[in-house]
């Protein structure tokens, strides 16, 4: 996942240094980023509500704090 992240961080990077992209471009690149974004935390905090508590403490949450994050709208950062 890590590995998808760094290609988008590059291929923004690369964007960056062209020339600017026309409006509907640019809008098309923000809702684009922005879509996988909120894909990414919808699958991450569903994920989330999966893990067994021995799990959670291996990454450092109690269940509590795990339930108010899987809880809350992919929105929201």
């Amino acid at each position: 996942m890590s590995h998808t992240r760094a290609l988008i961080s590059a291929d923004l990077a690369f964007l960056d240094q062209q020339r600017p992209l026309p409006l509907l471009a640019t809008v098309a690149v923000f809702v684009a980023v922005t879509s996988s974004k909120w894909a990414m935390r919808y699958r991450t905090r569903k994920a989330l509500c999966d893990l067994d508590a021995h799990l959670l403490r291996d990454i450092g949450l109690t269940p509590d704090a795990a339930e108010i994050e899987a809880n809350k709208r992919f929105w929201r950062a």
